[in-house]
């Protein structure tokens, strides 16, 4: 999942700019980019996959002069990109995962148009939605089409001479949020990209829901829809502590997941831990919980390394593993540990590079307690798993069944004998001493949402188009 940012300021905009879309980090790995309007655009896009946001941007922003900019950490496209069309020239940065982007490209093709942002990947699907938008009647309407024809999710934010586009994915799977402070706005994917800079939640957008914000203030250009369907990853893995997506705190819903875990456990342990960083908060909830204390053992050594699950290959993934996990084997040794983590993936970072560390340095035992249930299918409307023959729980179902079966029901039921058989082979194959899972309702219960306003697919298959 990518993060977006958009500012609307009294004077030049840059410095907030940069520093608003580098609260973002966390959500992708791939690019970076930032286009600020003054009396023309000033764009800078930078492959950020070896390197943080703000180095490769620090003085590309002191060149940049306007009052309003829009900015992206992108977990796979190159943008913003800056488009002339029939409307005006307009720059542009998309959050979400179009399915259909070779299908709608084909489209497009045969009508005779081309596309100028080709890559390795094929078409640039932040060009593809610029290219579905222009051909609206207006351009609210060419906004608005969008969501007629795509596959997956997008938030968009455009900006034009008279302010900045803000739409949010009409299923709402991807946030999008305004802040305001003294007359200025703000709209990001992260609200925790607000507080240091100043701004107040001011409204988080409906799906669907289309703004325009200029220097003459906010102006309703779509309602939206209440109904909701944001994605419930975001809380227990994706989004930063410090952020809040419908008005629910990312830190507090970690810490209800502990809680939940701690309730539903008796094992006897020395102290609790969390996987760095997104575990933490799930493992402080299941201490204050059952008393048990707090410490850790594993520290991630943060000036050098980001997340693990993000990057696109698994050599990459691997190397960050490995190296951003440091032990403090004076804590660890001879002790009992029950280890909160926020999801089993892949489990191949969880078993190689956390649980050996913890054993190499004499841990007694080691029990494995995610805040959500098994991950079974790959995301479809953000970029992170891409099939399920990376996913643990479809590995040890292949083990189990000694085969790829589709229909995978009876390993989701959490009461059934092969959901037991499928847990038991990912705690051996881990190598830890026990393994026990979160419940969904449990974790729909910690973020506060009724259960139909939540994705849920990645667990359980089910979505509402």
């Amino acid at each position: 999942m990518s993060g977006i940012f958009g500012i609307v300021s009294k004077k030049n905009c840059a410095d907030m700019l940069l520093y608003g879309i580098d609260y973002h980090s966390h959500m992708g790995t791939e690019y970076g980019g930032m286009a600020v309007m003054g009396r023309q655009f000033h764009r800078s896009i930078h492959d950020i996959s070896k390197s943080q946001f703000k180095s490769k941007f620090y003085d590309d922003y002191k060149t940049m002069r306007g009052p309003m900019g829009i900015g992206v950490i992108s977990d796979r496209d190159p943008q913003p990109l800056i488009i002339a069309s029939r409307f005006g020239n307009f720059a542009i940065v998309v959050a979400g995962l179009i399915e259909n982007v070779n299908e709608l490209g084909s489209e497009i093709l045969k009508d005779g148009e081309t596309f100028g942002e080709m890559s390795s990947r094929g078409i640039n699907s932040v060009e593809l939605i610029a290219k579905l938008i222009t051909r609206g009647r207006t351009l609210l309407e060419g906004i608005e089409g969008v969501y007629d024809r795509i596959k997956g999710s997008a938030s968009i934010l455009l900006l034009k001479k008279e302010g900045i586009y803000a739409a949010r994915d009409r299923l709402g799977r991807t946030p999008l949020v305004l802040g305001e402070k003294d007359g200025e706005y703000a709209v990001a994917t992260e609200t925790c990209s607000f507080l240091n800079l100043g701004f107040k939640v001011k409204k988080y957008l409906d799906p669907g829901e289309i703004i325009l914000i200029g220097r003459k203030g906010l102006v309703e250009k779509s309602p939206g829809q209440k109904r909701n369907h944001i994605c419930a990853f975001l809380w227990i893995y994706t989004g930063y502590p410090a952020s809040s997506y419908e008005d629910i705190s990312v830190e507090l819903v970690r810490e209800r997941c502990g809680r939940a875990l701690a309730r539903k456990d008796g094992v006897k342990a020395d102290l609790v831990a969390g996987v760095p960083d997104s575990g933490v908060g799930h493992a402080i909830g299941y201490s204050m919980e059952s008393g048990v204390p707090y410490r850790r053992p594993l520290v991630k050594y943060t000036p050098g390394y980001g997340r693990s699950y993000t990057p696109p290959s698994q050599e990459i993934r691997d190397l960050v593993a490995t190296m951003k996990l440091i032990p403090i084997g004076s804590v660890i040794q001879g002790n009992r540990i029950v280890l909160c983590e926020d999801s089993i993936v892949r489990g191949t970072q969880l078993k190689n590079y956390t649980i050996k560390k913890l054993r190499e340095c004499g841990a007694r035992e080691v029990h494995i307690r995610p805040a959500c249930p098994p991950l079974m299918f790959p995301c479809r409307f953000a970029l992170s798993t891409r099939s399920t023959k990376e996913l643990a729980a479809r590995k040890a179902i292949r083990a189990l069944e000694g085969k790829e079966i589709e229909d995978v029901r009876e390993y989701i039921d959490q009461r059934s004998k092969k959901y037991k058989r499928m847990v038991d082979w990912i705690r051996e194959e881990l190598g830890a001493t026990t393994l026990k899972y979160q419940k969904i309702e449990d974790m729909v219960a910690a973020i506060g949402l009724p259960r139909e306003n939540l994705c849920l697919y990645c667990w359980t298959g089910d979505y509402d188009i």
